[in-house]
């Protein structure tokens, strides 16, 4: 008869432990399911500051493809052109997802641009000053044929910004430890200008106006709450 040598018995004991450990640890509960509800319909408003929406203009539309990715990633999405009284037009699209876990990562628009045909020219970091605070953004430069389309977004998990990989893994662990699997959402704005200094200035105004229209709780959910850059 062979006997386990007491080193391997240990090995093994450990390796049954870790997996007990990490099943016990696999986050289950999801935030959107305890917290209050969101509506992105409501939510944004069609009108505030010296914005309102123009319904003339219809934002970058998905492929098949991609909408079907899209609507396996998101449970709720918005998408709306606005115009001020000079005739400036800002492209807003918003995406929600109940399940920020690795499964369900957000679609990056360095990602879907590309997909519709664009080439994406510039991709940087920022920081927009959202008014109460700063938070880390991402800028990028899409083109296809002549349209130059400058694109600020940033992403959230749970109530916190990320907009790299490592900051969303963090924040994915810090719910995981707890439990629990974050919500999320995506929000790009973008305007079709050759010159991108005046057209991120442009879109930072309009967040900023977005942003001001909204309740405290409305302002949290686009920005979050507790990791602003001071």
């Amino acid at each position: 008869m062979k006997f386990i040598s007491f080193k391997h018995l240990v090995i093994g004991l450990l390796m049954f432990a870790s997996a007990g450990l990490a099943l016990a640890l696999k986050p289950t509960v999801k935030v959107a399911d305890s917290g209050p509800k969101i509506d992105l319909e409501t939510l944004i408003p069609k009108n505030f500051g010296d914005w309102k929406l123009d319904e003339t203009i219809v934002p970058l539309i998905a492929n098949p493809e991609q909408e079907a990715v899209i609507n396996k990633i998101y449970s709720q999405t918005l998408s709306r052109t606005y115009v001020n009284p000079k005739g400036e037009r800002i492209m807003l699209s918003i995406a929600y997802g109940g399940d920020q876990s690795d499964s369900m990562a957000v679609h990056k628009p360095e990602v879907c641009y590309p997909a519709q045909g664009f080439q994406v020219l510039k991709n940087v970091s920022g920081i927009f000053t959202t008014g109460a605070g700063d938070i880390p953004v991402k800028r990028l430069v899409a083109t296809q044929g002549a349209r130059i389309e400058p694109i600020t977004y940033w992403t959230t998990v749970g109530d916190a910004v990320a907009v790299n990989g490592l900051e969303r893994k963090i924040n994915q662990i810090k719910y995981g430890l707890t439990g629990q699997i974050p919500d999320g959402l995506l929000f790009r704005i973008s305007s079709i200008q050759a010159d991108e200094s005046s057209a991120y200035k442009l879109q930072d105004e309009f967040a900023r106006a977005l942003l001001n229209s909204l309740p405290v709780d409305g302002k949290e959910r686009i920005v979050g709450r507790f990791n602003e850059v001071k």
